[in-house]
């Protein structure tokens, strides 16, 4: 457990005392929150909810496809 507070330590003290790093880890976040939050509501829509109604039609939907689609 000291060997996981140690490290933790080491990497907090390191982000807190550097200017650019929190910028660009700002970035980071920001460009994460854009990639998976608001590019999944308008380009990834759940597209097994709106055909099938039950699992097994969904499972038996996506093992057609991957043997049938090489």
């Amino acid at each position: 457990m000291n060997i996981l507070k140690r490290i933790f330590n080491f990497y907090y003290e390191g982000f807190k005392n550097m200017q650019v790093g929190k910028r660009l880890w700002l970035i980071i976040f920001i460009k994460l929150f854009i990639m998976f939050a608001i590019l999944k509501l308008f380009f990834f829509q759940d597209f097994l909810d709106t055909k099938f109604k039950t699992d097994k039609q969904k499972s038996d939907y996506v093992t057609e496809q991957l043997i049938n689609n090489n």
